[in-house]
């Protein structure tokens, strides 16, 4: 069996010719409208002829019908359309930085609380600060020399006074040098776009390690 670049067969076909196109009949057309009028008026009882004014009035119900349902495909299609194109621009969102809009983490006493920050910047030397609602320092984790990018804490509730902290939403920031010296500073929340996926219809983009959907997000900067 003979089959060209498109995988049709050559021998049902010929090479240069394409399958039978199936006309849709879904849809009435002015045609449909006419034979259904001449049919009516052919199969009408002669002593009892059908009103002229109730075949217009039905020939314009069936005309606005179609045009009614020709007009809600054109806005389907078009809604599709538009929702595919806002989809595929955010693909310009990769390489910028997202906000969710939060620096807070969630606390259970006697639990453990893990989380991502992201580093700009080259890391000489840090700390990271958690601190309660109000500001108040609550508990700090040395960090690390290391490239910028995302890394994971964990806190376990110990607090600066050496106990531990009750069960709660707490902020997260950083304050940090480059190999430089410069004094930079970061926060919970804030991380660099690295993919787009699309998902049942959904536009999910990767933060960190995680893909949290498109409208979860505050700004993009």
């Amino acid at each position: 069996m003979a089959i060209n670049s498109v995988g049709q067969d050559i021998s049902t076909y010929g090479e240069y010719s394409t399958p039978e196109v199936v006309e849709d009949k879904s849809v009435l057309g002015k045609d449909d409208f006419m034979t259904l009028l001449l049919v009516e008026l052919q199969n009408q009882d002669p002593t009892e002829p059908t009103d002229t004014e109730a075949i217009l009035t039905q020939t314009s119900e069936l005309a606005t019908l179609e045009s009614a349902e020709n007009t809600n495909k054109a806005l389907e299609d078009l809604s599709n359309t538009l929702a595919m194109g806002d989809q595929f621009s955010s693909i310009a969102a990769i390489g910028k930085t997202a906000d969710l809009g939060s620096d807070a983490i969630s606390y259970e006493e006697g639990g453990v609380s893990s989380f991502e920050v992201y580093f700009p910047e080259d890391i000489d030397s840090g700390t990271l600060n958690i601190t309660d609602m109000q500001d108040n320092l609550v508990a700090t984790i040395d960090v690390e020399s290391n490239p910028s990018g995302v890394y994971q804490f964990d806190w376990d509730g110990s607090d600066v006074s050496g106990g531990f902290a009750e069960s709660g939403l707490y902020k997260v920031s950083a304050d940090y040098r480059d190999p430089d010296g410069n004094s930079l500073t970061t926060k919970l929340g804030s991380y660099p776009v690295e993919s787009i996926k699309f998902d049942a219809g959904e536009t999910l983009v990767k933060v960190g390690s995680n893909y949290v959907p498109m409208d979860s997000i505050k700004e993009i900067y």
